[in-house]
């Protein structure tokens, strides 16, 4: 009955890999935000490996729930962390690509800095929520959850004034749309990993 019945338990170590992944394009992210605009193409480029390792675990993560017959917690939660994990990384290297297709040189804004900072700091407390969520430990994911909301929250007013101040202050139309376009996948990454931890804590009030 167990061969014809398996338990596959590697979910969280994959997820887990995700989160060390986003972790370091985030870092990347910022980076390549500090940097001069003739660097920008190679961390992109390491974004979009990134991004590249990511699908390949999210792959192997519904080949998996096809060939399983008991997981660890609902497959329609399993499949749905590992595509919220995989939007924050599809969305980072989006943006990516679109400080090179815009030619966004420096100086590079407060903005975009601080913006990316919240991103890191996000994928820092989601690495902590899925390795608690393994363990079933449902205060570290409680206060990792609750610092995601409180960064989300920073994203949104970081956004806010990156605008205002755009709006206020940029007279060529060329860059104002530029600059727009980039804080608007910078908010939505951020906005990404607030999804995930809405999921995860959907799955810890059903399965507490």
């Amino acid at each position: 009955m167990f061969r014809l019945l398996p338990k596959e338990e590697k979910y969280f170590d994959l997820f887990n890999q995700m989160t060390v992944n986003i972790k370091e394009c985030t870092a990347l992210l910022q980076r390549l935000f500090a940097e001069d605009v003739s660097k920008h193409s190679d961390y992109a480029n390491q974004i979009k490996k990134i991004e590249h390792a990511c699908d390949e675990i999210t792959h192997e993560i519904v080949r998996k729930l096809n060939q399983t017959f008991i997981t660890p917690i609902d497959r329609e939660d399993i499949h749905a962390i590992a595509s919220k994990l995989d939007d924050i990384v599809d969305n980072v290297e989006y943006t990516s690509r679109r400080v090179v297709l815009f030619r966004v040189g420096a100086p590079t804004t407060d903005h975009a800095l601080r913006l990316t900072s919240v991103l890191i700091r996000q994928s820092e407390q989601l690495e902590k929520a899925v390795a608690a969520l393994a363990k079933n430990d449902v205060k570290t994911i409680q206060d990792c959850i609750i610092a995601i909301h409180t960064l989300e929250n920073e994203g949104d007013a970081i956004h806010y004034q990156a605008l205002s101040q755009l709006f206020a202050e940029e007279k060529d139309p060329i860059n104002l749309i530029k600059w727009k376009e980039v804080y608007e996948t910078l908010e939505r990454s951020v906005d990404k990993c607030e999804d995930v931890a809405n999921i995860i804590e959907a799955v810890m009030l059903k399965n507490a």
